[in-house]
C-alpha cells in the first residue's frame, strides 16, 4: 500500500524566524500535531484546497536518490497517480523543471497538448484538481522539490489572479518552509520514504527490467519514448518502493524476489 509520510516532532523547526501565518505548522512540527490538518487550513488561507509536497533526494552518501511524498490530495489519487505513471504526463512538471518562476495554471493552459495530458487532466478532476500554482526548488544534495497547490475551480478568472499574484510570496514562503521541516523532521532522522513495500507499477517494472538487460538511462528514454528525467524518477521510485541503494541493487532484489525476469524484454 502506497502510504503519505508524515513530519515527525522536531523542535529544530523554531529555531529560525518562522511568519505568522506559519506559526501552526511550526508548533505542529515541534508537537507532533495534525500536520494534515494544519496543512489543509494553510492551504485554504491562501486560496487553494489541497497541497503536495513531493521530493527527490539523497542524503546518504553513496545511495542514490529516493522519493518522499506528503499531501493532503485522498490517497486514492496518490495511487492512482502512480500506477499510471502520470508522471509522464503531467504537464505541471515538465513546465516548472527549468525555470525558478511559479505556474499557474488551469484546464486552458493545458487542454489539447495531447490526448495523453487531456485524459490525466479529466482524472484529476474526478479528485478536484482543476487549477493551481506549482513550482520546483532545485536544491544542494541532488535534491528536487514539486510543491503544489490546487483547487477544483476549471478555470482562473481575473478576481482570482489578483488574489494568487497577492499570496504569491506567502505560497512561496509555505513551500520553502515546509521543506525545511520536512528535511529535518523525517529526512535527516533517517526515516524511510514511505513507499517502501509498495507494488511497482508497470512502468517501474518495464524501466527495471530494461535496466537489468544492459540498457542505459538515455536508451530507456528512447524505448520507452519519455524524457530521460522521467526515466530517472521511476528509478528513484523503484528505489524507494524496493529499499534499495542503488539501480545495482534493485534490479538483483526485483529478480530474487520474481518481480522481473531479466532478458525478457517488456513492450515493443
Amino acid at each position: 500500500m502506497l502510504e503519505v509520510l508524515t513530519p515527525q516532532p522536531n523542535q529544530a523547526a523554531l529555531d529560525r524566524y518562522v511568519p505568522p501565518f506559519l506559526d501552526p505548522l511550526a508548533a505542529a512540527a515541534v508537537s507532533g500535531g495534525d500536520t494534515v490538518a494544519v496543512v489543509k487550513t494553510i492551504t485554504k488561507s491562501l486560496g487553494f484546497d489541497n497541497f503536495l509536497y513531493g521530493a527527490t533526494l539523497s542524503v546518504i552518501p553513496h545511495h542514490e536518490a529516493k522519493a518522499y511524498v506528503f499531501t493532503t490530495h485522498p490517497r486514492e489519487w496518490v495511487k492512482r497517480y502512480d500506477e499510471m505513471a502520470f508522471v509522464e504526463v503531467d504537464p505541471r512538471i515538465a513546465k516548472t523543471w527549468d525555470s525558478a518562476i511559479p505556474l499557474v495554471w488551469d484546464q486552458q493552459t493545458f487542454r489539447g497538448q495531447s490526448a495523453a495530458c487531456d485524459a490525466y487532466l479529466d482524472e484529476a478532476l474526478q479528485y478536484s484538481i482543476g487549477s493551481g500554482v506549482a513550482f520546483l526548488m532545485h536544491l544542494p544534495r541532488e535534491c528536487h522539490v514539486f510543491i503544489s497547490l490546487t483547487s477544483p475551480a476549471l478555470s482562473i478568472d481575473e478576481i482570482s489572479k489578483r488574489s494568487i499574484s497577492r499570496n504569491l510570496p506567502d505560497i512561496m514562503m509555505f513551500g520553502h518552509y515546509f521543506h525545511e521541516v520536512f528535511m529535518r523532521s523525517v529526512i535527516e532522522r533517517g526515516l524511510p520514504p514511505p513507499m517502501v513495500g509498495a507494488p511497482l507499477s508497470k512502468r517501474e517494472r518495464e524501466c527495471l527490467t530494461l535496466a537489468a538487460n544492459g540498457l542505459t538511462t538515455d536508451d530507456i528514454a528512447t524505448k520507452l519514448r519519455i524524457s530521460a528525467r522521467t526515466v530517472q524518477f521511476h528509478f528513484d521510485t523503484i528505489r524507494s518502493k524496493l529499499g534499495a541503494a542503488n539501480r545495482q541493487e534493485a534490479i538483483a532484489l526485483a529478480v530474487t524476489n520474481g518481480i522481473i525476469q531479466p532478458r525478457t524484454l517488456p513492450m515493443k
